[in-house]
């Protein structure tokens, strides 16, 4: 007897084992797609590696994204915009791949996607050049390439299947087509001395709005451009140049041309604490502040006349790129270039309009509804 139940326990023992290893091996057959299933994408690192098991689970399109960084708050709404678009409800499965403000990471990125065979990949450039090898091996792999927001410049038109973003010349010839008939508003008749904080050097929207500036200059004899310097789209860069430019020019400082709303906040903090003002009464002696992006922080100092005016630039880039992608899919071959329509904004009264090579642009009067509905 003692022996029969001896038998009876091992054997009890040998099925609990059983079970549980039945039960662990289910767990680790489980794939990558599994555990993403409710989210529907990856988000990693340059120096992470994305587990190609994960790609396309049910067939559904997978969508490789190489993402700048999170430098502003413009880009962070650029990539939620981007991530609530290309989501597993509405058919998609994104990868995505943050290259941390370096094109050397993109390109990482851009080679892992081939080597992926993902269905499309999207790209937010960095920089304009040096893009050709990488987007030639991607046409090669026939895998299309959807460039936006920046732009890249190529030795073939064709390297990449189209682009879709703003007209950064535009938005900075706006800016400053702004700042004239403000100053003609005011009768204003003396010397400007301007400051002007650059955003990540030879990217589009540097290259657009810094040129605007330089139209801008050489048409304006009047104005003086005191100096220049590269503050890389960021709050802190800016808040740091701003401060060495008003220890080198202090109250000559009246205008801060800034290349985005994230070096605004900086160049502001910096003015302020200097003790000098921001507003547009440069009689009374305020700084005047122009800015890019128009998010609703910026849209929130721009009612307070702390930025005069704000240019638009959209980030709501991902229903768009999903209609471009829709459009491939059905064979359908979208335009070469797309440019985003895009607003200005100011509390200040004069001007209602500016012109811009002899075309009007409305200037929309700031209110609190306005900010309020403010998507970003």
């Amino acid at each position: 007897m003692k022996g029969f139940r001896r038998c009876l326990v091992l054997l009890l023992v040998l099925l609990v084992c059983l079970t549980a290893c039945a039960s662990a091996e289910d767990k680790n057959t489980e794939t990558p797609a599994e555990t993403e299933k409710e989210t529907g994408s990856i988000s990693a690192g340059p120096e992470d590696g994305v587990d190609s098991v994960a790609v396309n689970p049910k067939g559904t399109l997978t969508i490789g994204f190489v993402m700048i960084g999170s430098e502003s708050d413009w880009r962070i709404a650029c990539n939620r915009s981007v991530e609530e678009a290309f989501s597993r409800e509405n058919g998609y499965y994104l990868v995505m791949r943050d290259g941390q403000q370096k094109q050397e990471n993109q390109m990482k990125a851009m080679r892992e996607f081939i080597d992926m065979d993902v269905d499309y990949i999207l790209l937010n450039p960095v920089a304009e050049n040096g893009w050709d090898a990488v987007l030639q091996e991607a046409r090669e792999a026939g895998i299309p390439v959807v460039v936006f927001d920046r732009k890249v410049r190529t030795a073939d038109p064709d390297a990449y299947t189209t682009w879709i973003g703003s007209d950064f010349l535009l938005e900075g010839r706006r800016a400053c087509a702004w700042l004239e008939a403000f100053l003609e508003s005011r009768q204003y008749q003396d010397r400007l001395n301007i400051v002007h904080l650059q955003g990540t050097m030879e990217s589009s929207a540097q290259i657009g709005r810094t040129r605007a500036l330089d139209e801008a200059l050489r048409r304006n004899r009047r104005w003086n451009l005191l100096e220049r310097k590269p503050a890389e789209f960021t709050t802190a860069k800016a808040k740091e140049v701003m401060a060495d430019m008003l220890k080198l020019y202090g109250e000559r400082i009246q205008v801060v041309y800034c290349e985005n709303d994230n070096m605004a906040y900086g160049a502001i903090d910096s003015i302020e604490r200097a003790g000098r003002n921001v507003g547009a009464n440069l009689e009374r002696g305020d700084v005047l502040v122009i800015s890019f992006d128009a998010v609703r922080h910026a849209m929130e100092l721009a009612l307070k006349d702390d930025i005069a005016v704000v240019t638009e630039c959209d980030p709501l880039y991902g229903p768009r790129l999903t209609q471009i992608i829709q459009q491939l899919k059905r064979g359908e071959v979208p335009d070469h270039e797309i440019y985003v329509k895009e607003a200005q904004f100011s509390a200040i009264w004069e001007p209602s309009q500016v012109m811009v090579n002899g075309i009007a642009h409305k200037v929309t009067k700031l209110t609190e509804e306005i900010i309020e509905n403010r998507a970003y």
